[in-house]
């Protein structure tokens, strides 16, 4: 029998239609209970917790899903390790638990546990190897002390040369005397995390609407523009929510940030030969940060990534600077046997993380704490700025909880960290679907719909670019129920094939085809 091609979680599916029904009825006058005005990780979690909690809503943003810094991450969900390091005990175990609800609750078909190798050549003293074997050993502990299940993450283990190489024969062997292998939480893509969590969202009632960009906010609602049609509207709400990221001071007075970038190359998975593991490559000079290797499984690796401060004027996209991509292949160079020049980066992409400017300039972004905060204007507007992908739902049910007081609405306790977010199954389940693994990994338990697609129409299961998995199918559920509006949502957020130039030309023809098929 042929599986259907419906979404597994009902009233969830995002298309051109449902938005423009629930942008007229704001437009004609509806209130909500909050406006939430930004839709990465953390404003699509502020939606998803207030419509949890009974509350209507509506989430704007003024271009897509993910278009900010959720889509530039390392893909990782971290256990905050690094912060151990620094002696912030309560954003690690912060970070902790936030990892085990995303990946044994929430949404563990789109976050899988990760092997790491930190291999140990020349330019690692071997006490800074025990520093780094102590901080995972430490990191294990904090994985115990937030109840994640052994089952779910592995124990960190010392390798010897051989093994260390088998798990990444592109390291130099000359003076490598082993490795530290490591696990952390992995997603498969961060704006396919946050296009579920919208999602989700949508399934309890919320409005979720990307177009349309917040002019002006006030206590009680904000002047929005329809960017689709130019259509100026007011929309009228009990309570504001600005998660905006590192655009947040340009919507309300007050908020400071220190925006960094982390930058992080493409390349093709062939010029590093087999990886069966990511790796950690320490940064000569420092103790704590590395280089981070991380295979996609899609015939592509990224490498990142840089922490640098970013002044003046914040751009929608930043660029990659030359020297962050030197400093990457640099870093590289200390530890592979392979040469990756220049000409074999492919892709560059980099992120600006929203830190708290707290002490204002000076010093290093990279020593910032990645604490987040929310603050209240004056005027009553809710700003949850600072944080990191991996505590999107604790940042959001903080801001929550600020509106729902300050507010004084009627609103039922936070329930994120027991709601799937849409596709979530046991592994066990999503084990047994007979579709492509690479789907279910992507989709979870919509991976049979997706499937049904191509199984329907041969030609939607084809890949869209030669080399890369994506198939056409995939673009048409995008357009469907993803709420993909045009070629750019297609190819640069519900898919990375846009990441390398060349594979974004040869996919434009077939982003068009889906956005014609909208039935």
């Amino acid at each position: 029998m042929t599986p259907t091609s419906s979404p597994a979680l009902p009233g969830s599916s995002l298309d051109a239609a449902r938005r423009g029904r629930e942008l007229a009825r704001l437009a004609d006058g509806a209130e909500v209970d909050v406006l939430v005005v930004g839709l990465g990780a953390t404003g699509a979690g502020v939606a998803l917790d207030a419509a949890t909690r009974g509350l209507r809503v509506a989430a704007v943003d003024a271009h897509d899903l993910a278009f900010g810094t959720s889509r530039w991450s390392s893909k990782l969900v971290h256990g905050g390790l690094r912060y151990l390091a620094t002696g912030q005990l309560d954003v690690a175990h912060e970070s902790a638990v936030e990892r085990g609800i995303l990946m044994e609750r929430t949404a563990p078909h789109l976050v899988r546990a990760q092997p790491f190798v930190l291999p140990l050549t020349p330019l690692v003293s071997r006490g800074q190897a025990a520093l780094a074997r102590a901080g995972f050993l430490a990191g294990d502990l904090l994985r115990a002390s937030a109840r994640t299940r052994r089952s779910t993450l592995p124990a960190p283990r010392t390798l010897s040369a051989v093994e260390t190489r088998h798990l990444a024969p592109a390291l130099r062997p000359t003076g490598l005397r082993g490795g530290l292998l490591s696990w952390d939480g992995r997603l498969t893509d961060d704006a396919r995390l946050v296009t579920a969590i919208a999602r989700t969202a949508a399934a309890h009632g919320a409005h979720v609407l990307t177009r349309v960009r917040a002019l002006e906010l006030t206590g009680d609602g904000a002047l929005v523009r329809d960017e689709t049609s130019g259509q100026e509207l007011r929309i009228r709400a009990r309570a504001v929510v600005n998660a905006t990221g590192v655009w947040a001071g340009g919507l309300v007075e007050d908020v400071r940030l220190r925006p960094s970038r982390g930058s992080h190359l493409v390349l093709r998975s062939e010029d590093l030969g087999r990886l069966s593991a990511g790796l950690h490559i320490p940064i000569p000079g420092e103790t704590n940060r590395f280089v981070l290797v991380l295979p996609q499984g899609d015939g592509r690796v990224y490498v990142g990534l840089t922490d640098e401060p970013v002044d003046g004027d914040v751009p929608d996209v930043p660029d990659v600077p030359e020297t962050d991509i030197g400093f990457l292949l640099d870093v590289l160079g200390s530890a592979l046997d392979v040469t990756v020049r220049r000409a074999d980066v492919i892709g560059a992409f980099a992120g600006l993380r929203p830190l708290l400017d707290a002490d204002g300039p000076g010093g290093r972004t990279a020593d910032i704490s990645r604490r987040h905060a929310v603050l209240t204007s004056p005027d009553g507007i809710v700003t949850v700025v600072g944080g990191k992908l991996t505590t999107y739902r604790r940042m959001a049910q903080d801001a929550v909880d600020t509106v729902v007081a300050g507010r004084r609405l009627t609103a039922g306790p936070c329930r994120t960290a027991s709601v799937a977010l849409v596709g979530a199954a046991r592994p066990a389940a999503l084990a047994r679907l007979d579709v492509p693994a690479r789907l279910v990994r992507r989709y979870g338990s919509e991976a049979p719909a997706v499937h049904a697609l191509g199984l329907g129409d041969p030609a939607l299961a084809r890949p869209v670019v030669s080399g890369h998995p994506v198939t056409a199918a995939e673009l048409l559920w995008a357009v469907r129920h993803e709420g993909a509006l045009d070629t750019s949502d297609l190819l640069d957020r519900r898919t990375r094939i846009g990441l390398v130039a060349a594979d974004r030309a040869t996919a434009e023809a077939a982003a068009r085809e889906a956005l014609a098929d909208r039935r």
